[in-house]
């Protein structure tokens, strides 16, 4: 037992996980591991936020995720009945639980949630992922963060451009800790759990292709928007490169309400299951998203990225990896997708998203526990807690 691992099992504490959705279980898989072979004892909440067999059980599989401790089985709707549900849910199970701290990823209904029953409850949260901003409020996602980072005691950044988004806020330095991108903990683990299992074959793929994921409510929830980024799918398709698109549960439900139909090398499927996914996307020659775990997965991979938002809150993939924000104009993905494919240029992956980050974030609860909760004390010129004691500039 290495000096870590004896230090979670002295502490004897009891960590509540919570997963949700696909972009969860993705970050809690490494968590659980990790802190378990510290000596933690976990108990996983699944609110059931994803509750279709391809979005959920194939997610659990495909990533070594143990049967959860309960399952709320919330499903899907509006977000404030969606929220709520969840938040009952929690409430009533996590009364009946001895906690010492409630561990959330991301930025989901399921992390909001969690994270306002515990807060309420007087349990510390970590937020895994946190201090991540797009300056878009019109998001669902960016109010979710912003609450869930106010109400934290572990903040959990995955790069600097977080911890600077957080003291911009006025969050105290001891509660941010830089840990990396857990999300690369599975997508490592995943390409070599991956290798050659046949996705590409088996889909009837060429050598040379793209993969797209469209899911946010923003784009696919506006018939004109759904419809012409179809198009321009179709174009890309016809005179770029053929195109694989795992359609979501709720793009799919939406392309067949409205009647919008591809007549192209876009190749739509049924969603994947995460091994198969990340197989496609580390064989793929670009990657269009609006997805924000996609641009991180293609920046580990890679992978040239095209997402179409006006902004993004991982500015990072832009700024050292392989993503271009192109926003919605049919005509710019068409060009953009040329000008990458002509490109030959490589990009550094970030610093800490190295495989490492579940062990940093056992060792923050361990060795960084605040006297309270999260109270505004000492000197706001303190450093950001990262594994370099990187010092904060102006």
């Amino acid at each position: 037992m290495n000096q870590h691992e004896s230090r979670g099992a002295e502490l004897g504490r009891t960590a509540v996980v919570i997963a949700g959705a696909r972009p969860n279980f993705v970050k809690v898989a490494p968590l659980l591991t990790a802190l378990e072979r510290s000596g933690w004892r976990t108990l996983l909440v699944h609110t059931g936020q994803h509750y279709d067999a391809q979005m959920s059980d194939a997610f659990f599989a495909d990533l070594g995720i143990r049967e959860p401790d309960v399952n709320l089985k919330v499903g899907s709707g509006p977000h404030g009945a969606q929220t709520g549900r969840i938040m009952t849910g929690f409430e009533d199970w996590l009364g009946g639980q001895a906690a010492d701290v409630v561990i959330v990823a991301g930025d989901v209904n399921s992390t909001v949630a969690c994270t306002l029953v515990a807060a309420k409850s007087g349990i510390p949260v970590a937020h895994v992922e946190a201090g991540l901003r797009s300056f878009d409020r019109s998001m669902p996602e960016e109010v979710n963060r912003m609450v869930v980072d106010a109400l934290a005691t572990w903040l959990l950044t995955p790069s600097a451009d977080a911890n600077r988004n957080l003291i911009f806020e006025g969050v105290h330095p001891a509660r941010i800790h830089c840990v990396g991108n857990i999300m690369a903990d599975s997508l490592f683990a995943a390409v070599d759990r991956g290798k050659d299992n046949g996705t590409v074959e088996r889909l009837g793929l060429p050598a040379r292709f793209g993969i797209v994921t469209l899911h946010r409510p923003a784009l696919v929830d506006d018939p004109v928007g759904l419809a012409s980024t179809i198009r321009a799918l179709d174009d890309v398709s016809n005179q770029v490169i053929p195109l694989v698109f795992p359609v979501h549960p709720r793009t799919r439900a939406n392309l067949q309400r409205w009647g919008i139909e591809s007549t192209s090398n876009l190749k739509l499927v049924d969603p994947l299951g995460y091994l198969d996914f990340i197989h496609l996307e580390a064989r793929a020659s670009i990657a269009i998203t609006d997805s924000g775990g996609v641009q991180e997965e293609t920046t580990c991979l890679g992978v040239p990225c095209l997402t179409l938002r006006a902004n993004t809150e991982r500015p990072i993939t832009i700024t050292e990896g392989t993503n271009r924000l192109i926003g919605l104009d049919p005509l710019a993905i068409l060009s953009a997708a040329q000008d990458v494919l002509s490109s030959c240029r490589t990009f550094p992956r970030p610093a800490l998203w190295d495989g490492q980050t579940a062990g940093r974030i056992v060792d923050a609860l361990c060795q960084h526990v605040p006297a309270e909760a999260w109270a505004p004390y000492g000197d706001r010129t303190a450093e950001v807690v990262t594994p370099d004691v990187v010092q904060l500039q102006g």
